[in-house]
């Protein structure tokens, strides 16, 4: 009855008229900054935190959520349209949103994005409602070994992404390692594989970066190069019946959502992790489960609907640990951490009971902020379809000119922008090779976090490789990562027999 209780008084603040158009705002302002590359709900966030003064904590604390949110389903815009993911969270809605919008189901695509990202909202929501608490006693539990053996299933629910060719998929996951260990040595400090000894390397890889050359200028060039003619983007028209028969396509992916909105949670709330490897985890584990997984990569909607609940149940597990504990569960939620210090708050156990005024405020604005972000999502859709129906000559041009703002503007350094050019030569050259580029991007973005997390744990345990075995949440987390690395290549050994038994039996 106190929860109730509690949520009522939080409804009564988020539904006052001003916190009500704070929402609305906040929303459609976070849904185009999650559609535009380069920016992304980070960026979103930073921008607009100085201007929380001039509002009481808990209305700025609901502008910042609300813009977080409204990222959080933009971000699946550029990935369906135009195959460039505006952020990390979204890299795994391109596999198959991009293929979907080419084949003129770029409505569906973003009818699917737009309710799996409600279902996977509305799900986390209720789960942080119901469990903050305990669930914050065992996201303390995870320390560097259970990172590490995180990080290691995200990559071997992976390896099935590279269809019956497993080395071309590994391949390329040890290629994005080593990227992702460019720049300064997180322990020494020490310079690693600065090529050409330029300065530019000194901050790494970026993956915005990589995500631009590959996804953005190697889609334009292996576009250019398979049409015989101009290309011409298939137009997409959206109607109310379509929309209906969009929602009630989703009804048969229940189980897809469910699983993607639990794994988003759970994976969010986990300090350091956020949102893309639980994104990233929902899709590969969306693969192994399908009853279709050869369609994966090819417009199956199951690709957009796993990738798109996961990553904003994700949003909403990350503020669980920095209103309990005071972690950050994501970069976006560091500097909504760094908003609530500067308006005088103290993270913590004791805020709940301090200032519950502003924790049921911002527990209750993540509903009308979920509801609000879905309708004016699905309302904009005509727009976002009618940009499809461009020549591809002016859509070309667009796309290159994002695709150098995006890279420029987060550093502003030409390097970044010679990078994107390199990145795009090599993702058409791969392309063409028949190798993955999924894996890659996915190792660019977890390798830091993994090679973080592995060496805090053999510093701490003074080089005891054992440690990760001997700790019962990494070993599970192991033991479960060697079923998933293993069940690709057992398929693939049972298809073997099958055509060798096949070649080998007597014609009647």
């Amino acid at each position: 009855m106190d929860l109730l209780a509690h949520l009522a008084e939080g409804f009564a603040t988020s539904l006052s008229p001003v916190n009500l158009m704070i929402v609305i705002i906040g929303v459609t302002a976070g849904l185009f900054i999650g559609a535009m590359p380069g920016l992304g709900s980070v960026n979103g966030v930073a921008i607009v935190l100085p201007l929380t003064f001039i509002v009481p904590p808990s209305s700025a604390i609901i502008l910042l959520a609300a813009i977080y949110y409204g990222a959080m389903y933009g971000g699946a815009i550029s990935s369906i349209l135009l195959g460039i993911p505006g952020a990390s969270t979204a890299v795994a809605t391109t596999f198959d949103g991009r293929p979907m919008a080419q084949q003129g189901k770029a409505g569906l695509a973003l009818i699917a994005a737009a309710v799996a990202s409600f279902v996977g909202g509305t799900i986390s929501v209720v789960l942080f409602t119901l469990f903050a608490a305990p669930l914050a006693d065992l996201a303390l539990a995870f320390g560097p070994a259970e990172e590490f053996a995180l990080v290691l299933l995200a990559f071997t629910t992976f390896v099935g992404l590279g269809g019956d060719d497993v080395l071309k998929t590994i391949i390329m996951i040890c290629l994005g390692l080593v990227l992702s260990t460019v720049g300064l040595d997180l322990i020494s400090g020490q310079p690693r594989l600065i090529f050409f000894d330029q300065p530019g390397f000194y901050s790494g890889m970026s993956f915005l970066v990589l995500a631009i050359g590959v996804y953005g200028v190697g889609e334009i060039l292996h576009t250019i190069e398979t049409s015989k003619t101009a290309p011409q983007v298939t137009p997409a028209r959206l109607t109310f019946g379509s929309l209906w028969l969009g929602i009630k396509e989703m009804n048969k992916l229940w189980r897809t959502m469910s699983f993607g909105s639990f794994i988003g949670f759970f994976v969010g709330m986990l300090p350091a992790a956020g949102a893309t490897p639980a994104a990233l985890m929902a899709y590969g584990l969306a693969k192994l489960m399908s009853k279709n997984p050869d369609s994966f990569g090819k417009g199956n909607i199951e690709g957009v609907a796993a990738p798109e609940t996961a990553n904003n149940a994700a949003s909403t597990g990350s503020l669980l640990p920095m209103l309990t504990l005071g972690i950050p569960g994501s970069p976006t939620t560091a500097l909504l951490l760094g908003g609530m210090v500067m308006w005088g708050l103290v993270p913590g156990p004791m805020l709940f009971i301090e200032q519950p005024d502003f924790v049921w405020g911002l527990i209750s604005s993540l509903y009308t902020a979920n509801l609000f972000a879905v309708l004016v999502n699905i309302a904009l859709i005509p727009v976002f379809v009618w940009a499809l129906r461009m020549p591809f000559t002016v859509l070309c041009a667009m796309v290159l000119v994002l695709c150098i703002v995006g890279g420029y503007a987060p550093s502003q350094k030409m390097h970044d922008v010679w990078l994107i050019a390199g990145f795009g030569a090599g993702g058409y050259l791969l392309r063409k090779a028949d190798y993955p580029l999924a894996p890659l991007v996915l190792a660019i973005v977890l390798g830091p976090l993994m090679e973080k997390s592995f060496r805090q744990t053999l510093i701490a345990e003074q080089g005891n490789m054992m440690a990760f075995i001997e700790r019962p949440l990494s070993a599970t987390f192991i033991a479960i990562s060697a079923v998933f690395f293993l069940l690709p290549l057992l398929k693939h050994f049972r298809r073997m027999t099958r055509r060798n038994g096949a070649s080998e039996r007597p014609a009647e």
